[in-house]
């Protein structure tokens, strides 16, 4: 676990423009103390909190909204964090943007299983015109979206809400329940809340760039979904054979043995828009039905994929990153299947010393956002850079 509190980036720089993190272990009796001490006295505008399943989630966000009381704070709950030593567990990740750099507005969006559409969508752009005109020195801008991760609903949140971010990018990240899958929260000023996501706006000063990565190549090997309860993400049937079963003839395993480890090593990926995209397998319910992550509909053709080495794939594209600047730091929602598999090939320790060195801070989820999309098995998120050229 996170052996220390510590500041990223580079807390000499004048103007304050870096993120400031924080890491306090979940058992900590006064984690907002520790936290508001790492912090100083700097004027935040925004604080995001991904918290373990093992933290008083209701107590630390209520606190934190007296702690913060002119700052928008935005917490979730967490399948795992990312800390200084990379992937951690049982910890209080803390993100601090400050005012000299930032600019931040946040919006709890409740119900999301059933969505007024058109209040939402010109609430969200009315706040981003707002935050754009009054913060006209801030030339750049990303959205930020937490969803509860068990509401089943973020693939229509997303496509929701995107047409209305025009061209602001968005990333986000389902919250978790480490592997229990029983209870996931996402919280906004201290007003917890489930089946529910939070946005946050940001302009910076600091030069941006979302970003979504998969180590994932399909293969030639298909399968139809014949019978599926897209509400519930359920699919019945793969080729009008019992779904758990013919997926574990097709990946080559016994049906009795279907796990999470198997799902995360082979994964089915979709083709949407001209690239593939992960639909993530959750588990194998009691009547041999596939339950997954992300959305499923009859007819759908999945394909098998075939992961590429995690470690040097993410060493590339943390390399892409840094082409033309190193970026300061790097805000990052990976999903629980990246962990899952790196545990199993004995990647862990490697994957970890890559997050560290690229000052990667962030969440485990249940699934990403990036643009209109959820997506699963990819990391996605936001590189800061120094400077705004």
């Amino acid at each position: 676990m996170c052996a220390r509190l510590v500041t990223a980036g580079l807390p000499e720089m004048a103007d304050g423009g870096v993120l400031l993190t924080a890491c306090v272990p979940s058992s900590n009796l006064a984690p907002l103390e520790a936290i508001k001490a790492k912090f100083g006295a700097q004027e935040l505008s925004l604080v995001t909190l991904f918290v373990s399943p093992n933290a008083d989630f209701d107590g630390l966000v209520a606190e934190a909204e007296l702690s913060f009381p002119d700052t928008d704070v935005v917490a979730c709950t967490t399948a795992g964090e990312i800390s200084d030593i990379g992937y951690d567990e049982g910890q209080i990740i803390a993100v601090g943007f400050p005012a000299s750099g930032f600019a931040a507005s946040a919006m709890l969006i409740e119900a999301i299983d059933n969505l007024d559409a058109q209040p939402l969508i010109d609430q969200i752009a009315l706040e981003r015109v707002r935050l754009q005109e009054r913060y006209q020195e801030m030339k750049e801008g990303f959205a930020f979206l937490i969803v509860d991760g068990l509401s089943l609903s973020e693939d229509t949140l997303t496509a929701t809400i995107s047409p209305a971010l025009r061209d602001m990018p968005v990333f986000g990240g389902s919250a978790g329940d480490g592997t229990d899958f029983s209870e996931t929260r996402v919280a906004l000023n201290g007003k917890v809340a489930q089946t529910a996501a939070v946005l946050t706006l940001v302009r910076t000063k600091f030069r941006t760039r979302v970003f979504s990565l998969d180590h994932l190549v399909p293969t030639d090997e298909q399968m139809v979904v014949t019978e599926a309860v897209p509400e519930q993400r359920i699919v019945k049937q793969i080729n009008a054979e019992p779904a758990a079963r013919e997926y574990a003839r097709i990946v080559g395993k016994d049906p009795e043995q279907l796990d999470r480890f198997t799902f995360a090593s082979h994964p089915v990926v979709v083709r949407i828009g001209g690239s593939h995209h992960v639909r993530a397998i959750q588990q194998v319910n009691e009547k041999g039905e596939l339950v997954f992550f992300s959305a499923i509909d009859e007819g759908m053709v999945l394909t098998v994929a075939k992961p590429q080495n995690m470690a040097s794939h993410l060493r590339r594209k943390m390399a892409e990153l840094s082409r033309e600047a190193t970026p300061v730091n790097i805000l990052s929602c990976d999903c629980i299947l990246r962990r899952i598999e790196a545990e199993q090939s004995q990647m862990g320790h490697e994957l970890s010393s890559i997050l560290s060195e690229h000052n990667v801070t962030g969440f485990s989820t249940y699934g990403e956002q990036i643009g209109p999309l959820h997506v699963n098995h990819t990391m996605s998120g936001v590189a800061i850079y120094r400077g705004n050229e």
